[in-house]
């Protein structure tokens, strides 16, 4: 209860900052950060054993910290996502009203997405094969979506590539490599659970983050703006390469 009145007053207050910057990209900066820092509160202030309370502080810290810098570098750098730019023009008049709505929104699913964080901290410490594997998890996903993500921004760094797909790297297997990494580092938590009496309920994060990533917030935003921006060369892109699992690409994945 007290994550969910501090969240709504942060919230808010950067929806009022948007109003005036124009830039709405910054929620998912506040968003990132403030998954890492509901879930290390959770870990600081919970009553589980100490292993346990340290493993998911420095997994909620650690993963979230370097996907809200890595977003603020992004955000402060360029003008208005392309996506928020659209939900703009589209809302017209009552733009207003439909970002407070948005941001609210946001706000609740960043109390959603520290539960497991408040679940397990309150736990007993997970078995010693069961920390391992966690931290294996950990380890290749980080290094997954990292390396996605820089061979992205160089990718992006260079004029040339205006109007132009990324194939290089992780991105020739998948169309999405970083929503693949993201969602594989939820797997995580259920692992870390094994053993506690309502750890199969962290099953679930792994599915709702699935769901929120290929159907609702994440690819089918990513793909309509990606053809607006790239059209035909992104159509080849789709045609050729897998959309989330990395795969080997179909022939003629390079840009005709």
């Amino acid at each position: 209860m007290i994550t969910a009145v501090v969240l709504l007053p942060i919230f808010f207050i950067a929806w009022r900052y948007q109003q005036r910057s124009k830039n709405a990209g910054w929620v998912d900066v506040i968003w990132a950060f403030g998954v890492g820092s509901t879930g290390v509160f959770y870990a600081i202030v919970s009553d589980g054993e100490m292993l346990m309370r340290v493993t998911v502080a420095s997994v909620y810290g650690l993963w979230f910290g370097r996907l809200g810098w890595h977003l603020m570098q992004r955000v402060k750098g360029e003008p208005e996502d392309s996506r928020y730019a659209v939900m703009r023009t589209w809302a017209n008049h009552r733009a207003s009203m439909v970002f407070l709505f948005f941001y609210l929104m946001q706000a609740s699913w960043v109390w959603i997405f520290a539960l497991p964080a408040w679940l397990l901290s309150d736990g007993n410490n997970p078995p010693l094969w069961a920390l391992v594997v966690a931290i294996v998890i950990f380890l290749v996903a980080w290094a997954g979506e990292a390396l996605a993500d820089h061979q992205l921004e160089l990718f992006r760094r260079e004029p040339t590539n205006k109007g132009r797909t990324c194939r290089q790297g992780l991105w020739r297997y998948s169309r999405h490599p970083n929503y693949f990494f993201e969602w594989c580092h939820w797997f995580i938590y259920p692992v870390l659970g094994i053993g506690l009496a309502f750890g199969w309920w962290l099953w679930l994060a792994p599915v709702v983050m699935f769901v929120f990533l290929y159907f609702v917030t994440g690819i089918p935003f990513s793909e309509q703006q990606a053809i607006r921006s790239r059209g035909d060369d992104y159509r080849h892109y789709q045609r050729t390469t897998s959309m989330f699992f990395p795969w080997k690409p179909k022939s003629g994945s390079r840009r005709p």
